[in-house]
């Protein structure tokens, strides 16, 4: 059962890096930085964010990257609250996110 964890929190350190080693902006970055948080959040709390850091970003394009980071890289949990979407780091994820992200 161990093994099976840790060989999935290194198919995550694989995932993580190759999606960070794309990102030319540090858009990804700043996003995963804000979830090593742990709290949660809503895609409108993302969008001030991103906004707050400067970044040129519009509500549906950040819609669609924390989406998109829930569905390909796995770490993230969601809840439907209402209207809207809640995101939160998984919390067995943070470890393997907080390595990954000294190194960038």
């Amino acid at each position: 059962m161990v093994r099976l964890s840790i060989e999935g929190n290194e198919k995550v350190k694989t995932r993580l890096t190759k999606y960070l080693t794309r990102d030319e902006t540090g858009i990804r970055r700043s996003v995963l930085k804000l979830f090593l948080n742990s709290s949660p959040y809503t895609t409108q709390d993302v969008f001030d964010f991103l906004t707050k850091e400067g970044f040129d970003v519009n509500y549906r394009g950040v819609s669609a990257m924390v989406g998109l980071m829930n569905t390909r890289l796995g770490i993230l949990r969601i809840d439907v609250k209402g209207e809207h979407n809640v995101y939160s780091l998984k919390y067995e994820y943070k470890n393997a996110l907080k390595s990954i992200m000294d190194n960038y």
